[in-house]
């Protein structure tokens, strides 16, 4: 059907994204839209799905709408206030009521900056299992994601690179990683592992130690696991960790009940709009206009909103991103 359809004049085969594109060509979509559309053909889980629908149903254009208007009214009255000649104490008062108009907006936009990225969301929580040699920490992955996705052993170095498995756990994406143990080695390429495994044990969200308890590292994501809890002597975990067995499965539920809470301390709330990285950096651009509008004279503080407006058109794709739009739309199916 395609060839037949292929060789009628005028007719060939949509670009990715070709459609979704026109829609943005022609004002029916914004790019945050756009994005969240590209993220919601790129969802594998339901609290994915849900936070991709939200941007693509316009949720975080209507908020940078109502901040651009804002701004608009703010420019507004420091032009009026340019051209206006009056006395210095009416047009001092007129500078100090927009300076404190914008410190309050960019209040808003800190706010909005401090929470949680989408990124978290769509890469998932990255779990990392670090500690010693022979502790059970590729016993513990193979536990959680229900298959043998890690060599398991009982020869101290077995784990040598980084094994990363993809799962989502009700709803939520995670990542677990599998790593070297964490020893002094005269091997290179065990050597290699285990710098690659302290890396990975400080980029964590969450941080499995399968070691003595005292000798955990100082990281804010730390749950320390006391492992092979099915062997005598070792089923109470010491020092407020998690006995987990391996083995039997004991404790392992309870290991999965507390990833996920500790999830929702990392992941956007459900009904919370979120930010990807570009939209961020954009955000943060008119955040920091703002602020600088708060200080100097007003022409400072008109030339300070403008920048703030332009930061806003940004992440809604007014101006400046003609540059990111064919990777953006490269990720879409043909047509769509």
């Amino acid at each position: 059907m395609l060839d037949a359809l292929g060789a009628l004049p005028g007719m060939r085969v949509a670009e990715p994204g070709e459609f979704t594109r026109r829609a943005f060509a022609n004002g029916r979509i914004d790019l945050t839209e756009a994005e969240g559309l590209a993220d919601l053909l790129e969802a594998e889980t339901e609290s994915q799905r849900r936070a991709a629908l939200r941007n693509a149903d316009g949720g975080l254009r209507c908020q940078v709408e109502a901040w651009r208007e804002e701004v608009l009214t703010l420019s507004a009255r420091a032009e009026a206030a340019i051209d206006y000649v009056g006395d210095e104490d009416e047009t001092g008062a007129d500078q100090r009521a927009l300076a404190d108009e914008a410190l309050v907006l960019a209040g808003d936009l800190a706010e909005w900056l401090a929470r949680p990225r989408t990124e978290a969301l769509k890469d998932g929580i990255r779990v990392v299992a670090a500690g010693p040699p022979n502790t059970g920490k590729s016993s513990l992955i193979n536990s959680l994601t229900g298959n043998d996705r890690a060599i398991v052993t009982s020869v101290a170095g077995t784990t040598r690179d980084v094994i990363e498995v993809p799962l989502a756990i009700g709803g939520v994406p995670f990542v677990l990683v599998d790593t070297a143990g964490l020893r002094s080695s005269e091997d290179e390429i065990e050597q290699i592992g285990v710098a690659r495994a302290e890396a990975e044990a400080r980029r964590a969200d969450i941080l499995l130690w399968l070691g003595e308890p005292g000798d955990a590292p100082d990281h804010g994501g730390l749950i320390k696991i006391h492992s092979r809890a099915d062997l005598p002597g070792r089923e109470l975990a010491p020092g407020g960790g998690i006995a987990v067995s391996s083995t039997t499965g004991a404790g392992v539920s309870d290991l999965v009940d507390q990833l996920i809470r500790r999830a929702r301390y990392i992941l956007p709330a459900e009904d919370q709009v979120t930010l990807n990285r570009r939209q961020a950096v954009c955000l943060a651009g008119a955040e920091i206009a703002l602020r600088d509008a708060a200080v100097g004279k007003i022409e400072i503080i008109a030339d300070a909103l403008r920048r703030a407006r332009e930061s806003f058109d940004r992440i809604t794709g007014r101006s400046g991103v003609d540059d990111m739009l064919d990777a953006l739309f490269g990720r879409f199916c043909l047509g769509k």
